[in-house]
């Protein structure tokens, strides 16, 4: 089986995959000199390995003639020697520029690949990557660009070898004995036929394999990952229980799948030798005159490149077909559609607040003041500048994320510049979603949405998640340094004020106790940190970006008690002034707020103020009491 076939036999075959060998063909633009050289480079190396065979006919020939002194037959002997060595060197050196070449040549196009995808997917929607799971995402970048890389780097390059000293070797053939060549044609059938049926049967093997691979590890991630519940529950005996038969279904898999690639080699041996015997008996009765032994010794040469030559096609033939799937499914992401964003309102610094001052003055400086910078549709290059105060609403927003179940159902809901909104409902009440399209995360398929008076699908939709500061229950914590982390949320943040954002989060006093401070590195999403932690820096990253709106959605819910005391004193700073919306579950963080919206089944079935809903004594006051408990 030819290398990696065991990690391409996954996948299912190409829809169209000459449409995508011919655009994965088209990534060679940016190294055409070197692919010109790697031609040359096979021409020159298949008729070097075609023409080393064919000088044994004048090799043994010269053994043959009489009427010349062995002095004469010697020199010419040594001569034809020296020449066949030349030709192997020359064959060799070729060979090995071609693999240069071609590795030079598939790492540029395994980067060029791996930018254009990645580049792709920053543009995708939340939605596209809702559906895929992280694992299934890596695999693109690994699996499948690896396979690319070895279908250019081997692969073709092979078959564009074996298909030349084919022919090669059949017009060679042809010129050393027609009548040895019509018995080649019978054999090569009988070759052809045995290769495909075995490489048949291998290759359905080796997919059956590489499913119970996928089986095993997945099942062995899924365990590793969950030890803690496994040993929590005593589950030991029971996980090996259901680990025992996946695995030996592995070995019986993988046993069948390497007899059948072992047998392959053996045959087309035994083949060859079988063929070799057929066609010396034939050729010395059919060969005559003093060049008959050279001329079969010549075939006989042949007749191995040739039978090479075809089990190389028909494995590479395979290889190929199976690695294009890996192109294609690389080429189906970047044929995604990406996030479509036709705003057009960008958001610019205005000069800061001056008394008395009633126009707003666009700056390139970086100020605490913001405004919308608006075009007039009716007069190309105008605009108009609106302030940016932190003003949202919702008018009869209806939302579904597959089409089908209803999350948000005629939501209506304001929330004034500096005011405080919490909502707050059972799981999958559509509190998230709520913030999420605020975001546009997702986009509204009935209603409106404003902000600050335009409607935010005019906006477009980096400038409006710029002026949004997000605070997730699920935090993500890069690679990097403490600091780099918190100056996650405005790059242009100068050390003392994410120092000042650590203060505010009430993560100072933490940060200044690991071994280097600021300077510390975090690793795997902040493994080194516990929970509490990683949310108080997730926290300040939000407060470093000064965000007029800020959205809290259960920010403390992974805090005890005492440290959340701290989060809110110093959230009260942080939300002075600002349009907040907090999700929580813990209505006790609530309390404050000038709205508390409560939601059940995509609807807001009632709204008003802490005192206001605990006179009511409706669902939000059976949730703040505890007769009606959140799940």
């Amino acid at each position: 089986m030819p290398r990696n076939m065991d990690k391409l036999s996954g996948y299912s075959k190409p829809k169209n995959p000459l449409r995508t060998l011919w655009r994965l063909l088209s990534y060679f633009k940016n190294c055409r000199s070197t692919i010109v050289l790697a031609l040359i480079a096979i021409v020159v190396y298949s008729a070097a390995t075609i023409g080393a065979s064919y000088c044994m006919k004048p090799l043994v020939t010269f053994m043959e003639v009489n009427g010349i002194t062995p002095n004469e037959a010697y020199a010419k002997c040594v001569a034809l020697l020296i020449g066949m060595a030349f030709i192997y060197v020359t064959a060799v050196i070729t060979n090995y520029l071609l693999n240069l070449l071609m590795l030079k040549c598939s790492t540029q196009i395994q980067q060029d690949l791996r930018i254009e995808m990645f580049s792709h997917m920053q543009d995708m929607p939340i939605r596209f990557f809702d559906a895929r799971t992280h694992g299934e995402l890596m695999s693109y970048y690994t699996n499948d660009i690896d396979a690319v890389s070895d279908l250019l780097r081997n692969s073709i390059t092979q078959m564009l070898i074996s298909s030349t000293s084919l022919v090669g070797t059949i017009a060679l053939m042809l010129v050393l004995s027609p009548g040895l060549f019509l018995i080649m044609v019978v054999l090569a059938i009988v070759d052809i036929f045995l290769v495909r049926k075995i490489g048949s049967a291998s290759s359905k093997n080796y997919k059956a394999q590489q499913q119970a691979v996928s089986k095993v590890n997945g099942y062995i991630e899924e365990m590793v990952s969950g030890q803690r519940e496994v040993k929590v529950f005593t589950r030991e005996e029971q996980v090996m229980d259901n680990f025992d038969p996946m695995n030996r279904e592995l070995r019986s898999r993988a046993k069948n799948a390497v007899t059948f690639a072992s047998i392959m080699g053996p045959i087309m041996n035994n083949l060859s030798h079988i063929f070799y015997a057929i066609t010396t008996a034939v050729g010395v009765l059919l060969l005559t005159g003093e060049s008959a032994a050279g001329i079969l010794i010549a075939f006989l040469q042949y007749i191995r490149n040739f039978a090479d030559r075809v089990s190389q096609i028909s494995e590479q033939f395979n290889a190929i077909v199976l690695a294009l799937a890996g192109a294609e499914r690389v080429f189906g992401i970047i044929d995604t559609p990406t996030e479509e964003d036709q705003g057009n309102v960008t958001l610019v610094n205005v000069q800061p607040y001056q008394e008395g001052e009633t126009q707003l003055v666009e700056t390139k400086d970086h100020t605490d003041r913001w405004a919308w910078k608006v075009p007039d549709p009716e007069n190309t290059g105008a605009f108009s500048l609106v302030e940016l105060k932190g003003d949202v609403r919702f008018y009869d927003v209806t939302f579904s994320y597959d089409g089908k179940k209803i999350v948000l159902k005629n939501v209506s809901l304001y929330a004034k510049p500096g005011q405080k909104i919490a909502f707050v409902g059972s799981t999958g009440a559509g509190k998230t979603t709520i913030t999420n399209l605020i975001n546009r995360f997702y986009d509204i398929e009935q209603g409106t949405i404003t902000y600050d008076g335009i409607d935010i699908k005019d906006i477009r939709k980096a400038d409006l998640r710029r002026s949004l500061g997000m605070v997730l229950q699920d935090t993500h914590l890069f690679t990097g340094t403490v600091m780099e982390n918190i100056r996650y949320g405005r790059i242009d943040a100068t050390d003392e004020e994410c120092v000042e954002a650590a203060k505010i989060a009430n993560a100072h006093y933490f940060i200044t106790r690991l071994p280097q401070g600021y300077d510390t590195m975090i690793h795997s999403d902040g493994a080194n940190l516990s929970q509490g932690q990683r949310q108080l820096l997730a926290i300040a990253r939000a407060a470093v970006s000064n965000p007029p709106v800020l959205i809290l959605d259960e920010a403390t819910s992974s805090v005890d008690t005492r440290t959340e005391k701290l989060i809110e004193r110093g959230m009260d700073d942080l939300m002075a002034g600002r349009t907040v919306f907090v999700i929580a579950h813990r209505l006790s963080t609530v309390r404050n707020a000038n709205a508390i919206m409560v939601l059940e089944n995509g609807n807001i079935i009632e709204r008003g103020d802490h005192p206001d809903l605990l006179e009511a004594k409706g669902r939000y006051y059976q949730l703040y009491t505890g007769m009606f408990e959140l799940s």
